[in-house]
This record gives structure tokens, sequence and C-alpha cells, in this order.
């Protein structure tokens, strides 16, 4: 069992930084796979960003690829995702997923979840 628990979101204008945070406990937390997916009001859950279990391995989906990065400190059982220059189309709820294999796109393929941090950005 792996549990997740997300942090960092908030209000923040258009041209802001944000830094979420995904804590994750669990014995072999340190084998998975990590994600970012956000979904916005009305809209599908999408993969923003992932990490492999070595922290080695990383994607960043296109549309945000020069504004956001992804990160995992194994130590700190904790998985990172950066977002600089946020625009309005940003605001979501993002929420970290786990899975052992590398990422996919369908979230439901992740076998654990956390409860999403709301991030809004105001223009």
């Amino acid at each position: 069992q792996v549990q997740l628990v997300e942090s960092g979101g908030g209000l923040v204008q258009a041209g802001g930084s944000l830094r979420l945070s995904c804590a994750a406990s669990g014995s072999t937390a340190s084998r998975y796979t990590m994600a970012w997916f956000r979904q916005a009001p009305g809209k599908e859950r999408e993969l923003v960003a992932a990490v492999d279990y070595s922290g080695t391995g990383t994607y960043v989906t296109d549309s945000v690829n020069d504004r956001f990065s992804i990160s995992r400190d194994n130590a700190k059982n904790t998985v990172y995702l950066r977002m600089n220059s946020l625009k309005p189309e940003d605001t979501a709820v993002y929420y970290c997923a786990a899975r052992l294999n590398w990422a996919t796109r369908k979230p439901e393929d992740y076998n654990y979840w956390g409860q999403g941090t709301q991030v809004t950005v105001s223009s």
C-alpha cells in the first residue's frame, strides 16, 4: 500500500510560480513511477508530468514542458512539480498518482492517488 498526500496548491497571479509536493508513505513507495495529473472543471483528467522510480527518467507533457518540471527525492519519499509562468488555463485540481511501470496517460492505469490540491491562477 502507498499513501499519497499533495500540498502546495493555492491562488497565484498569472506569471507566478508554485511548487507542488507529493509525500508518499509505504515501504515500497520508492519503487513506483510517480505522476502528476490535473483536472479542470468539465474536463478530463490529464497527465502533466511523470518521473521514474530512480528520478532519472522524466516526462513533461508538451503543453507545459517549457514551464513545468518534475523531480523526486527518494530520501524524503517526495515528488515535486515545479510550475513557472503560470497561466489561467493551468487552473485545475492537481493529483499525484503512482504505478509500478512507466507512466501512461490513462488514469485507470494508476494504482494509488492522492486527494488532490487546487491550483487557481488569476488573470
